[in-house]
């Protein structure tokens, strides 16, 4: 079995990972306004993969929290969730959400990081590696920056693959060849 095969049978499927957020959603219908924001920002990435459409719409929906009834919210909120997941993200809007996330570090990676990261973002956009892999990869970096935000985005716990090598392995790799 090849590594892309072991990533792939260890990998949640997308009906898994629509029923581990509905569950979560589940607990956060019987508690407080307050639990949804932490839901919608914690789902944010995972939403956004699925459908950037609902994605607004489901903030809308949390921003209405002081005109409208809290029943009312998550009712409409759930509607909208169900109707986001069940599109299939795709290539193209995981590349827009790993685009949205590299936005958060950037500004402090060198010009040596930025080159390897976009050589693993073109391996991917062209499906040589898969979004657990990158994902993967991304993991490292938000330890790294110490970005909490990042660090509880269910988007990473559901997709990433934990038994990659990551970006610093293979910038300390680079580096010892050059010796």
């Amino acid at each position: 079995m090849t590594k892309k095969n072991i990533a792939s049978t260890s990998r949640l499927s997308e009906q898994e990972i629509t029923e581990y957020i509905l569950d979560r959603f589940k607990d956060v219908k019987q508690g407080k306004i307050k639990d949804l924001v932490s839901f919608q920002a914690m789902n944010k990435y995972m939403i956004m993969a699925h459908s950037q459409i609902e994605l607004k719409i489901l903030g809308n929906i949390v921003a209405s929290y002081k005109k409208t009834s809290l029943s009312d919210i998550m009712s409409e909120y759930e509607k909208h969730l169900k109707i986001a997941l069940e599109k299939q993200p795709t290539t193209k809007s995981h590349y827009n959400v790993i685009m949205h996330i590299f936005g958060h570090f950037s500004k402090n990676f060198s010009q040596t990081e930025k080159e390897q990261f976009f050589k693993l973002f073109y391996r991917f956009r062209e499906g040589e590696i898969t979004i657990g892999e990158i994902l993967s990869e991304i993991n490292q970096i938000i330890f790294r920056f110490n970005n909490t935000y990042l660090a509880n985005q269910t988007y990473f716990l559901l997709y990433s693959d934990q038994q990659t090598r990551n970006l610093f392995h293979i910038l300390s790799q680079m580096n010892l060849e050059k010796i």
